[in-house]
């Protein structure tokens, strides 16, 4: 075996270390600032107070609406026909032709004179409590409107 080579050792090289990474530095989290808003325009120069505001206005006093004393309380109106200015009346008391009536509602607030007075469609000069009456008025009566008998001076 001469003629085998002789195999040498083989170098071995340092093995450099591996390079280290450099871990990317956390960033600080900002909060926003609020966006800013465009300057307003320039207010007009203030005047010098010559003379002191003026007091506001009393309010004027509205009247209470409701039934006066000594008013009975005579029915409520059940419905109201715009066309023939009638108001359907169901009654709780005594009611005739001739005797003056207070209507009284959210936005209704009327006096008259009671001149026509029906029940299913016939004529009638007075009718009782329970009865359901149609009667001519002179201004827009609404449901749920009050009607009061008003005394006779």
């Amino acid at each position: 075996m001469a003629a085998a080579k002789k195999k040498g050792k083989a170098k071995v090289k340092a093995k450099k270390a591996p390079a280290k990474k450099k871990s990317p530095a956390k960033k600080k989290v900002l909060k926003k600032a609020p966006a800013r808003k465009p300057p307003a325009k320039a207010a007009a120069p203030k005047k010098p107070a010559a003379r002191p505001a003026p007091k506001p206005k009393p309010k004027p006093v509205e009247p209470v609406r409701g039934p006066v004393p000594g008013e009975v309380r005579v029915g409520v109106v059940t419905h109201y026909y715009s066309h023939i200015m009638v108001a359907a009346v169901r009654l709780e008391v005594a009611l005739s032709v001739g005797q003056m009536i207070h209507v009284v509602g959210h936005t209704s607030d009327f006096r008259q004179r009671v001149d026509s007075m029906q029940i299913e469609h016939e004529q009638v000069p007075e009718a009782i409590g329970g009865d359901e009456i149609g009667l001519r008025v002179v201004q827009h009566a609404r449901e749920h409107d009050v009607v009061y008998r008003v005394p006779a001076p």
